[in-house]
Parts: C-alpha cells; sequence; structure tokens
C-alpha cells in the first residue's frame, strides 16, 4: 500500500509521454484528411498532367515516411511533423518533373527583379499600374503574365530563404528534435523574423492573402470567397506578394533557382 502511494506521489504532476505512432492501415484513415487537405491546398500549382489522386498517393507516402520517423518524446506535434512531412513528399514530385518551361521561369525573375527596383526607388510597394508602365505592359497584360508566373510557383510562404537542401535538411531535424548546432538555430529563427518583417510591407490585399491561405489555412478557393475576388485574381496577387518577399530576401538569402 505505502509503496502504492509513494509511486503515485512520484508521478504526480509529470506528463506521461503520448504512445508512439503507428504506421498502420488505421493510422493512414486517420490523417488521410489532412492529406487530402495538403492537396488541395498544393493542387492549384501542379501541371495539368498530373491527377489530384497521383498527387494524395504522394502525399500518402510522405505520412507513411511521418508515420515511421516521428519520435512522441521531441517537441513537435504528429500533425505538425506531418504537415511538413507530405507536403515535402509531393513538392518534391513535382519539382522532380522539371514540367516550367525556361521562358517562364525568365518571366518570373523579370517581375521579382522589376518589383525589386521599383520598390527600392520609391521606398514602398510598387502598384501593378507601376510594374505594367515599367515593363511596357498594359494592366490586363500584366495579370495574365501573373497567372503563369503564379501557376508555376512550386515555392510558397515556407519555403522563402531555403537554398536548396541545407535548410530543407535543418528543417526535418528541428521537427525531429535533432538540433545540435544553437548557431544554426538562430539563424533560422532570425530567417522567420525577416520573412515577417517582408511580410508587414506587402500591401494590406496581399497581406490578407498570405494571411488567409497560409495563417488560417484556406484554400485559393475559399479565400477568393472571403475577399470576394475570383481563384484567379487571388493566385494572380498570391504570386505577386511571394515575387515582392523574394526580391526583398534576396540580399539576406541569395537567389533561389
Amino acid at each position: 500500500m505505502r509503496g502504492a502511494v509513494h509511486t503515485k506521489r512520484a508521478t504526480s504532476g509529470r506528463r506521461a509521454p503520448p504512445p508512439p505512432v503507428e504506421a498502420s492501415d488505421e493510422a493512414v484513415r486517420r490523417y488521410l484528411p489532412l492529406v487530402r487537405w495538403l492537396v488541395q491546398r498544393l493542387a492549384t500549382r501542379k501541371p495539368p498532367q498530373v491527377e489530384i489522386d497521383e498527387m494524395v498517393s504522394w502525399g500518402i507516402e510522405g505520412l507513411l515516411d511521418a508515420l515511421k520517423k516521428y519520435d512522441p518524446t521531441k517537441k513537435a506535434a504528429f500533425e505538425t511533423y506531418a504537415q511538413f512531412r507530405i507536403r515535402g513528399a509531393i513538392l518534391d514530385r513535382l519539382r522532380g518533373m522539371d514540367w516550367v518551361s525556361r521562358s517562364v521561369r525568365q518571366k518570373a525573375s523579370l517581375l521579382e527583379k522589376t518589383y525589386q527596383q521599383l520598390e527600392a526607388k520609391l521606398g514602398r510597394p510598387a502598384t501593378e499600374e507601376e510594374v505594367a508602365e515599367s515593363l511596357g505592359y498594359t494592366l490586363p497584360a500584366l495579370h495574365v503574365l501573373l497567372t503563369e508566373v503564379g501557376q508555376m510557383t512550386l515555392f510558397s510562404l515556407e519555403d522563402l530563404g531555403m537554398d536548396g537542401g541545407h535548410d530543407r535538411i535543418h528543417a526535418e531535424r528541428m521537427l525531429d528534435g535533432d538540433v545540435r548546432d544553437p548557431m544554426q538555430d538562430v539563424l533560422t529563427r532570425e530567417r522567420a523574423s525577416l520573412v515577417a518583417r517582408a511580410i508587414e510591407h506587402l500591401p494590406a490585399k496581399e497581406q490578407t492573402v498570405v494571411a488567409l491561405y497560409y495563417h488560417d489555412g484556406l484554400t485559393m478557393k475559399a479565400v477568393g470567397a472571403v475577399l470576394e475576388l475570383t481563384e484567379s485574381r487571388v493566385s494572380q496577387l498570391h504570386a505577386q506578394a511571394l515575387l515582392r518577399m523574394r526580391g526583398l530576401l534576396h540580399e539576406h538569402f541569395g537567389k533561389e533557382e
């Protein structure tokens, strides 16, 4: 009896570790809605030859990888860890297809440089009219260009500042709870701070799109419903916001190819 009381006192106030997450069929079924949600968010940026079911299959591969590698004794919640793995698996497959033409990449680079140069000169976010005039385009032509670039924008807010594999691996290690380099951890936090400041420099409507899409987790279509805009227009604003931010962050992070 005394032993039982002693054990209770010794464990009171301590939180028991969560049970391990097993890669079972039941676990896959449980987290399949998470996979489908992430696929829905990425579907607007897929090449036309890729089917939604194919992306779901890739996402399940990422989920299985997360179920296999997740360590419940670490700080990251499984859902957070799984989202990173699922999204990474899908984007790796899409990027590996190299479906974006050189001409579209060149247009994206031209747009980014135009925003960067104009905004450095003006000391504020350039309007679409100013960007169009600088490029010698009409406003509708600029919108067409933003739509075209937006369709190839496989990078997103989470990718800004990632210079290839090293930072991707570091992010995975952070989620794994395996960060052994305090200085690298400080640099990663500094990057997050720089991205936050870049968001603050966006025009109000683009800030709203970024907040609804990334913070609230809405799809482009849902963001459009909130803002009473078409999904195509939301995609243009999203692409424009990221192009502005890439220009602002270029001096800190370097150019992402």
